[in-house]
């Protein structure tokens, strides 16, 4: 197992290189923290701390290659935004939990706190690339020290931590974000943006026919777009935050320019060639086969 990993201080660059999982440098913490249940994504029930049966000794998965096929589509959902490896080559140093048990518990514990700060990291330094939220880039740049630095806490203390708490205070930043950056798209479209329905935050989306859309500059944080008919739709510039993309259709549809977007939204989606994505985020492989 590499442990090329700096443990002495934050990244001090700003790009998100380091939220991207890296498998070789973690020991198989999402196929051993996390619980789930059997499920359209998951094949079997597993409690949290408990190993996934297709956890090998190398902390490699034996079936990666048939995950979908075999049940286990949740899987390849998921996304740890890198804490995987933060917690495993930082946090405890190299030590792995099979060699030291005692380990274990509390390195399991950390990772979901981890892979909450992470994914703040993933949005703030997305943030600091918008140019219209120039405005508070400077409030922006302290709430990402201040994240970074909790990344490097001892165990302890970010079991300790009110992550709820500093999730809300980075949230309110992303939210200013959100408005400055679709106000400009207002600003630049304004007749057309202004006869366009406006979702909001949270919208009940579900099925939704929406093909051909044009949702520039739409607030669709926290939508429920679960088996939405997005193909072709406009995409760009609207705030996709936590929006719930399983089997939503983004077939041709143009991404390219919308903010706050995820690889874990990406990857529960359905999609294909003509799909245009943001340059930081990868095509799924299992848009391949479904694109056809």
């Amino acid at each position: 197992m590499s442990k090329n990993l700096d443990n002495s201080r934050p990244f001090p660059d700003r790009s998100r290189i380091h939220l991207q999982a890296d498998c070789e440098n973690c020991f198989g913490l999402c196929c051993a923290a996390l619980p789930f249940a059997a499920s359209s994504d998951f094949a079997i029930d597993k409690n949290a701390g408990q190993p996934c049966p297709n956890l090998q000794s190398d902390f490699r998965c034996g079936v990666h290659t048939s995950l979908r096929e075999l049940g286990f589509r949740g899987c390849t959902v998921y996304d740890c935004f890198g804490a995987g490896q933060q917690v495993s080559q930082v946090t405890f140093g190299g030590q792995d939990w099979r060699q030291a048990p005692d380990t274990a518990k509390p390195m399991f514990e950390v990772f979901p706190i981890m892979r909450q700060l992470h994914e703040l990291l993933w949005y703030l330094k997305e943030a600091l690339t918008l140019q219209p939220a120039q405005p508070i880039h400077g409030e922006l740049s302290l709430a990402l020290e201040e994240t970074e630095r909790l990344t490097y806490l001892s165990p302890d203390s970010l079991m300790e931590l009110d992550v709820a708490e500093h999730r809300a205070y980075v949230n309110s930043l992303l939210l200013r974000t959100s408005e400055l950056v679709r106000a400009e798209a207002r600003d630049q479209h304004e007749a057309s943006l202004r006869r366009k329905k406006n979702y909001g935050r949270g919208a009940d989306l579900i099925g939704a026919k929406l093909g051909g859309a044009d949702l520039k500059g739409a607030n669709l944080r926290g939508a429920y777009l679960i088996a939405a008919d997005l193909k072709g739709a406009d995409l760009r510039v609207a705030d996709l935050i936590g929006a719930d993309f399983r089997d939503a259709d983004l077939s041709g549809a143009d991404l390219t320019d919308s903010i706050f977007l995820t690889q874990a939204q990406l990857n529960a989606a359905k999609g294909d060639a003509d799909t245009k994505l943001p340059s930081s985020l990868t095509r799924p492989t299992h848009w391949t086969s479904f694109g056809a």
